[in-house]
């Protein structure tokens, strides 16, 4: 029998596309690759000198951006045309049926200045049985307070739903990641959670709510260590004097002080995927005015929804460097971005929806400061969303390179908001199932 012509052609076409699309493969896990070790030696490196040297690590971390960012396009695209969120992070590990399989991937998936936050990528898994804290200074094995103290990197899981009620704060060691995913666990109406002069951690998947002071007692930091701690002030995520910190998909609301807070010269931070409501002041970025080694802080807020019952500090910045992208604001009373110390803030792709109450349509806020002096503050706006009469007071010169430095990652359409936040917080998946 003779073969068509054109089944032949037909056959050609498609062995050939056959041939390109293992070439392509070969390609992205080579490059996939070359990212992972090119992280891991970055995070390393700024480990080594988190404390010695600040502004190197803030240098450290930009370099990190620019020479990694071409490296992880073909795989963050491959995430999006899969899933089609247009949201990098989850479109990076929820399109894996099987990401229960390959947890550790996450630490592949950050953004912005605290993409280089590897947790305890490296480390073996630890779960977490007993939902109980009642030693601080001795924690049980199987408790999360015992899991977060040791020595050497962890991927912290939990075995079933669980409600923890933490007697004091909780201390978090370097190279650790806490991973909710799967199960619903709660940390509520106790003391919550500190990363104090650490590098490396990771919160993911959390719901933190309902943080109280405490304090003025004695806590374990490591297997070798306790000592006496002071009153916290109730916040739920508490981010002090530390490096290369990623809090992502977490559900917050309702604590004593803030919901994230960000002081002391810490840096490299995303703040991403978070869902925030019923709450005050809800972010502070930046110890106090005085307080000038805070001006290496360089902080992403990405993709979060900031929603019901919030007032102000979404966030509140000094001093340092802030890329507010692509996240979803939908309530406020007061205002939603406020700063003081002449911070950098580099607002873009947001949506921001005004309250009814006529005297509170502006988005931002000089906060006791005089327009003689914050007029020469860089602060814009660019490409935002801005609805129910809301408006945004830009300032500055528009000094390209502090806003090169307030630039963490490409800002996306305001169009695409509702997509890309639309399941901010924590996720309500289960083991063996798709998010």
């Amino acid at each position: 029998m003779t073969v068509p012509k054109k089944w032949i052609f037909a056959s050609l076409a498609v062995l050939l596309l056959l041939i390109a699309g293992a070439t392509a493969t070969v390609r992205t896990n080579g490059a996939s690759s070359n990212v992972e070790s090119e992280k891991h030696r970055s995070s390393t490196m700024a480990a080594r000198h988190a404390m010695d040297d600040p502004d190197a690590v803030a240098a450290e971390v930009q370099a990190s951006i620019d020479m990694n960012i071409r490296n992880v396009t073909e795989r963050r695209e491959l995430g999006y045309f899969s899933c089609g969120t247009g949201n990098p992070i989850d479109d990076c590990w929820r399109c894996d049926p099987n990401w229960q399989k390959n947890r550790k991937r996450l630490a592949d998936c950050s953004i912005g200045f605290g993409r280089n936050a590897i947790g305890g990528r490296d480390g073996r898994f630890y779960v977490v049985t007993d939902p109980n804290d009642d030693d601080p200074v001795n924690p049980k094995p199987g408790t999360l307070r015992h899991a977060v103290i040791q020595e050497q990197p962890l991927w912290i899981v939990f075995k079933r739903d669980m409600v923890i009620k933490l007697k004091q704060e909780l201390l978090v060691n370097s190279f650790k990641t806490i991973d909710g995913r799967g199960v619903n666990v709660h940390i509520a109406n106790g003391a919550c959670i500190t990363i104090q002069f650490v590098t490396n951690v990771i919160v993911h998947g959390l719901h933190i709510h309902d943080c109280k002071p405490t304090g003025n007692a004695m806590v374990r930091s490591s297997p070798s260590h306790f000592g006496w701690r002071t009153m916290a002030d109730g916040d739920a995520i508490s981010i002090f004097g530390s490096s290369h910190i990623w809090v992502d998909h977490n559900s917050l609301s309702n604590c004593a002080d803030g919901l994230v807070d960000a002081v002391m010269g810490s840096t490299a931070i995303t703040i991403s995927n978070n869902h925030m409501t019923h709450h005050n002041e809800v972010m502070l970025l930046g110890h106090s005015d005085s307080y000038t080694r805070d001006k290496q802080m360089q902080v992403t807020i990405a993709y979060n929804h900031f929603g019901e019952g919030l007032v102000q500090r979404m966030p509140r910045c000094r001093h340092g460097y802030f890329h507010v992208v692509n996240n979803d604001y939908t309530h406020w009373e007061m205002y939603a971005i406020g700063g003081s110390a002449n911070p950098t803030i580099n607002s873009q792709g947001n949506r921001y929806a005004a309250p009814r109450n006529p005297f509170a349509k502006e988005v931002t806020k000089r906060v006791d400061t005089a327009q003689g002096k914050w007029k020469g503050w860089n602060w814009r706006s660019e490409g935002d969303l801005l609805l129910n009469g809301a408006y945004f007071t830009p300032s500055g010169a528009g000094a390209s390179a502090s806003y090169a430095r307030a630039s963490s990652l490409g800002a996306k359409s305001s169009s695409m908001i509702r997509a890309m936040t639309s399941n901010a917080g924590a996720l309500p998946c289960r083991r063996g199932r798709q998010c």
